[in-house]
């Protein structure tokens, strides 16, 4: 019976801690102490120990905030895992409020991809105005959609905070 609760506690260990490992750390690859103790290490127990070290002591919070503990938060956050929310689950409504300049549709893609409220409007109006781009032909995808929208909030001067 210990061997099972402690097979179902580690599992949900590294279930719990597997969402940390996809993205690049908060704080920077070298923050926190984990990263100290487990410097070298490779394989998975090791990124295990290390994020729950970083967790359970609450360390990486306070080095962000205070620029210590090799931390640093002046880079921007990635992730390599697959998106939560799939914009091709609303990609025919998103079309259309492109075409109109304004939509729920729009307002969620807007949303996805980080664009503060003050920018939104921008945001439609500029995708309007690039509608073309965006969908050249009737056979365009979502992903290549969003890859469009990212290039043309790259080139305007209050969206490319927002671009990857």
């Amino acid at each position: 019976m210990k061997k099972v609760i402690g097979s179902v506690i580690g599992g949900a260990v590294l279930m719990a801690a597997s969402t940390s490992v996809m993205a690049v750390a908060p704080g920077g690859a070298n923050c926190g102490w984990g990263n100290l103790l487990f410097k070298g290490a490779k394989g998975i127990p090791s990124h295990v120990v290390a994020v729950t070290t970083n967790g359970t002591t609450g360390n990486n919070t306070f080095g962000i905030t205070s620029g210590t503990n090799g931390c640093d938060a002046s880079g921007r956050l990635t992730y390599g895992g697959r998106d939560m929310v799939q914009v091709s689950s609303i990609f025919d409504e998103f079309s259309e409020d492109v075409a109109r300049g304004h939509g729920d549709a729009m307002n969620t893609v807007a949303v996805l991809v980080g664009v503060e409220q003050s920018d939104r409007s921008t945001f439609s109006k500029v995708m309007h105005e690039n509608f073309a781009l965006i969908f050249p032909n009737e056979n365009v995808t979502a992903q290549q959609a969003m890859l469009s929208v990212n290039e043309i909030m790259k080139s305007d001067s209050r969206l490319v905070k927002y671009a990857v």
